[in-house]
């Protein structure tokens, strides 16, 4: 909402631009002369300098030494989902509302085939699986390289 303002007030705000257009035309006069001359002062400056366009194939180079391990510790503590993915198949909505308990769902994957690492639905690695002290791990048996992990994600 906006407030009306009395006459006073619409007075004190003009004697107040008044001023400020005052000391505007002084400080112009005191610079040399007209406004223009300011101006002209600026493009003889900016004309000087030399302008370079910037170098943005250095983005991909990697960070002077010292710098990567801060930039790695802002990261360390977000959490990521990591999953293991025996295998994968497709059914219809009409099998999977039948299946009860005991029931046995063919996967993509043959027994002995390593196991897919996700890192947030990304793989990262293939493993095996293995128990340790009564508790299922996993065991990494080939990483998938960072440029092949931008390449799958194109």
């Amino acid at each position: 909402m906006a407030e009306e303002q009395s006459p006073d007030q619409e007075g004190m705000d003009e004697g107040l631009a008044d001023e400020w257009a005052a000391a505007m035309s002084e400080a112009g006069e005191t610079d040399g002369g007209s406004e223009g001359g300011a101006e002209d002062e600026w493009a003889a400056a900016l004309s000087e300098q030399e302008v370079k366009p910037a170098q943005l194939d250095n983005l991909t180079s990697p960070a002077p030494a010292g710098t990567i391990g801060s930039d790695l510790d802002l990261i360390m503590d977000i959490p990521v989902t990591l999953a293991m993915e025996l295998g994968s198949t497709e059914i219809a909505i009409r099998t999977l509302m039948q299946l009860t308990q005991g029931s046995v769902v063919e996967l993509d994957r043959f027994a002995g085939e390593p196991l897919d690492v996700l890192v947030n639905g990304t793989l990262i690695a293939h493993g095996e699986v293995v128990v340790v002290n009564d508790k299922y791990g996993i065991r990494l048996t080939d990483v998938v390289s960072p440029s092949e992990r931008i390449k799958r994600l194109k």
